[in-house]
């Protein structure tokens, strides 16, 4: 019996032709990795992948699912290695519920005195929301959100009519009267042009007459498309909706940096003059006194 022949870097398998990565080019797909994510964090692995098809790169990946595998390994061997900080990247499709326990209440204090946030939006004349197709989305955005006291929810897709009855009984209780502006990030395709115009019509099946409300997507739009060089896709064959959209592009090939960046512009936009800095001195004078508060009652105990 023949011994087995390894095989070739390169070879040809039927019609799959494989490479296998030297070291070095190993090495060097790892540090353009790392520098993205040192760059502008945190980022879904879709987003890093996608910045690594770039085929200006010395070592670039092709646009596949291979070449996302690729990535999303490397992503795992760099974390686990501690080349790359765990929380640089984010997966908020994944998450546990908790349940808190304090041995005081001053402890208890003392643990939520940092969340208290004031009334950003008290003397806007706005009502904002923002919802993203998908979890992936969401992560990349959702320290922005926080910080712009703007609700955020990510839809899954084609909303269920539950999630959209939900959040419009929130809109009708907290909108208060005023105009209602929901921005919206999804991906560019078929479905995805779909979704927001099926979740506007359910909202607004349920959000009272009265309220004057817009939706607006944001990204990806096909202007966005153009004026970033985005990576696009074939449309799938066969499919028969949207039939305009001739290229897909998937929401995270958007850089990250530049989606929180279109999104903050669209928010502030809304926010009276001077409105986040107000809050910030607010916020930082009665975190002071519940602080206080806190040291009152561990005395006390």
């Amino acid at each position: 019996m023949h011994p087995q022949k390894a095989l070739p870097e390169t070879y040809q398998a039927g019609r799959i032709k494989r490479r296998r990565r030297t070291k070095a080019q190993i090495e060097q797909l790892d540090q353009q990795i790392i520098d993205v994510l040192k760059e502008d964090n945190p980022q879904s692995v879709r987003h890093v992948f996608y910045r690594m098809t770039n085929p200006r790169l010395p070592e670039s990946v092709e646009k596949s699912d291979k070449g996302y595998n690729h990535v999303q390994h490397r992503c795992k061997e760099l974390r686990r290695s501690g080349r790359l900080p765990y929380q640089w990247i984010t997966d908020a499709t994944r998450r546990g519920y908790f349940t808190h326990t304090f041995d005081s209440a001053a402890d208890f204090v003392r643990a939520y005195a940092g969340l208290y946030r004031a009334d950003l939006w008290r003397q806007a004349g706005q009502y904002v929301e923002v919802w993203t197709e998908s979890r992936s989305i969401a992560g990349i955005i959702e320290k922005d959100c926080r910080d712009l006291a703007v609700s955020l929810y990510p839809c899954g897709g084609f909303a269920s009519i539950s999630l959209a009855h939900e959040a419009a009984a929130t809109i009708n209780d907290d909108a208060d009267g005023r105009p209602v502006t929901i921005f919206y990030i999804g991906d560019y395709d078929p479905a995805g042009v779909l979704i927001d115009q099926s979740l506007e019509k359910e909202l607004r099946l349920h959000v009272r007459p009265e309220i004057e409300f817009q939706f607006d997507r944001i990204g990806i739009t096909e202007q966005q498309i153009a004026d970033l060089d985005l990576p696009t896709k074939p449309r799938k064959a066969g499919d028969k909706r949207s039939l305009h959209v001739l290229e897909t592009v998937e929401a995270e090939a958007m850089p990250a940096g530049i989606m929180r960046q279109l999104l903050r512009e669209h928010v502030e936009a809304l926010l009276p003059p001077h409105a986040l800095h107000v809050a910030r001195v607010a916020e930082r004078s009665e975190q002071r006194g519940l602080l206080q508060m806190a040291e009152t009652l561990e005395f006390l105990r």
